[in-house]
């Protein structure tokens, strides 16, 4: 199984964040997400609405800073430059917090971390990344530190990139490539809608710290960074893990 874990708070920031709690003033904010990528964030087959484990800590990052979140699905490619030309207040899909993307754009503090996984047909359960660098074809959603990893693992030459996780997985089932680089978060969802046909056979490669994203020098980086500490130190993020995952460990 995947690991993840909190990234806590310090009494120091506590109190600093009770004392000079922010507060927005019921602004609703914009925020752009490939809403592809369960238990992340994903469309409710049923209401079509947005929902996943992003979405709650957002919400609850706005109980306590008085704002309202509004999700809006953002294809993965092109939702960074959407960002950048204010089209979005925030960008909430999982992002990973790397040095390349903090010199366009800024983050959050972390408010999970994630192992990286290869998710493979069951029966292929016992293949090892030797097995993708002699040929076996591994996939990864384009632009993702996913597709990064996968690259640096076995070459660019075995390695199929899709527009979403969605087509990797499909690609997956068919039998087009043999594996699909993902996060362990997500993994272990795809793992539980298909049980007995998906497994993560190779688990524990790159761990990555997940940030929510603003504009360069956006003035809501502080406030965010309020309410989210207050909702590490209340305990209301563990209880989202342990909704969505079972475990904080």
């Amino acid at each position: 199984m995947f690991k993840q874990f909190l990234i806590g708070v310090t009494a120091a920031a506590l109190t600093a964040a009770m004392a000079t709690a922010a507060d927005l003033g019921g602004r609703v904010l914009k925020i752009g997400s490939d809403t592809t990528y369960p238990p992340m964030e994903m469309i409710d087959p049923d209401t079509q609405e947005i929902i996943g484990f992003d979405i709650d800590v957002m919400d609850a990052i706005c109980e306590r800073i008085s704002c309202k979140a509004d999700f809006v699905t953002t294809a993965w490619d092109g939702i960074f430059a959407a960002l950048a030309q204010g089209e979005f207040d925030l960008v909430v899909s999982g992002v990973s917090i790397t040095e390349e993307r903090m010199k366009s754009m800024d983050f959050s503090d972390p408010y999970l971390v994630v192992s990286q996984a290869i998710l493979s047909r069951v029966e292929d359960e016992g293949l090892t990344v030797d097995d993708f660098k002699q040929g076996r074809m591994l996939a990864a959603q384009t632009a993702t530190t996913n597709a990064q990893l996968a690259e640096n693992l076995v070459g660019r030459e075995n390695v199929r990139l899709y527009d979403t996780f969605a087509a990797a997985i499909l690609a997956l089932q068919n039998a087009d490539v043999d594996g699909v680089v993902i996060d362990g978060t997500s993994g272990a969802a795809y793992e539980q809608q298909f049980a007995g046909e998906l497994t993560m056979g190779i688990t524990g490669l790159k761990a990555d710290p997940l940030g929510i994203v603003f504009q360069k020098g956006s003035p809501l980086v502080d406030d965010i960074n309020e309410g989210l500490a207050m909702i590490k130190a209340d305990g209301t993020l563990d209880e989202l893990i342990l909704k969505y995952w079972g475990s904080s460990e």
